[in-house]
């Protein structure tokens, strides 16, 4: 019987997680979020970022390329939200995941509308 008291004190130290945040788009709690390019953001850094978010960020860009069902319009500022949001979904919709060097931003407007 002692031995089940140790286990039952030990259970009691383990932290409730109960009410934590389910895994998944939780920045902002009430709703889902999206990481998408600053329009105002000077092009080239806006490229820069956006190959690295199809390159070695390994974000699944096929639908920005041409003739995909993302790829109008053709500007950089859409394709670099779509990259952005993409590796910012892939990679646990974290602000850190949607930290590409002061060109995006997280937003509760869904940038696909």
């Amino acid at each position: 019987m002692g031995h089940v008291t140790v286990e039952e004190k030990a259970e009691a130290t383990i932290p409730n997680t109960a009410l934590s945040p389910p895994e998944g788009n939780t920045t902002f709690l009430d709703a889902t979020t999206w990481c998408v390019a600053i329009p105002w953001a000077p092009q080239m850094d806006l490229q820069i970022a956006l190959d690295w978010a199809c390159g070695d960020g390994k974000a699944d860009c096929s639908p920005i390329k041409a003739g995909g069902p993302c790829y109008e319009p053709n500007t950089v500022v859409s394709h670099a939200s779509y990259a952005f949001n993409a590796y910012y979904q892939q990679n646990g919709n974290n602000d850190i995941a949607c930290n590409f060097g002061g060109t995006s931003t997280l937003t509760k407007k869904d940038p696909s509308n």
